[in-house]
């Protein structure tokens, strides 16, 4: 009696829904192709991701992806290093292909008060001024086109949480360490690591 029981209810259960997104992987271009997708969990969202860089005041780079996204992947955050700020706009939205259109380009910031080391050459040792939402500091590695780039500078929170985008985990990997605190990330650091994979964007930003 118990196992029809059981039967029955695994066949009257209503079918999971998840979400159909328009998937927008990046292209060696930099362009954007909407192809649609059924998503693998029904925790995800669909999103449309921006990610711009700047060299000083000068937009360098403006790209964008689609595809789906758990809640704490949407937002807004920053990570800056001497001369170079890259910004990810995440726009998530809950229906099927409602992410159509791309991620709005990023808010205007400021500096928040907050001081970092960044890199100068050899020498990590010169003020950096944080901006917006970049309340951590940060030291480690990138790997840039094949090339391991020592640097240091500001981050937000997106960027040193252990529940970082997935959408930042395909391709290239960088230890860094963040920690909080004006000029925190200096030689002496010993906040814990954290392993962060960043995206094939870096190869398209930084190239």
């Amino acid at each position: 009696m118990h196992l029809l029981t059981v039967i029955v209810g695994i066949v009257l259960l209503p079918k999971v829904y998840t979400l159909k997104c328009n998937e927008c992987p990046l292209g060696a271009s930099g362009s954007c192709k909407n192809v649609q997708k059924a998503c693998a969990s029904q925790n995800t969202q669909c999103s449309s991701m921006r990610v711009t860089s700047y060299k000083g005041s000068v937009k360098d780079k403006d790209v964008s992806v689609k595809s789906c996204a758990l809640a704490q992947d949407c937002g807004e955050g920053s990570l800056k290093f001497g001369n170079i700020r890259t910004v990810i706009t995440n726009k998530c939205c809950r229906t099927d292909l409602c992410n159509s259109q791309p991620a709005p380009v990023p808010t205007k910031t400021s500096p928040n008060g907050k001081k970092c080391y960044t890199c100068s050459g050899q020498k990590c040792n010169t003020t950096l001024n944080c901006e917006g939402a970049e309340d951590y500091c940060f030291s480690g590695t990138v790997t840039v086109v094949g090339a391991n780039v020592t640097t240091k500078g500001c981050a937000s929170k997106v960027f040193c949480s252990n529940t970082t985008s997935a959408q930042l985990t395909r391709a290239v990997q960088t230890k860094i360490t963040c920690c909080q605190g004006n000029y925190c990330n200096s030689a002496c650091s010993t906040s814990a690591g954290l392993l962060l994979l960043l995206t094939p964007i870096y190869l398209v930003l930084f190239s």
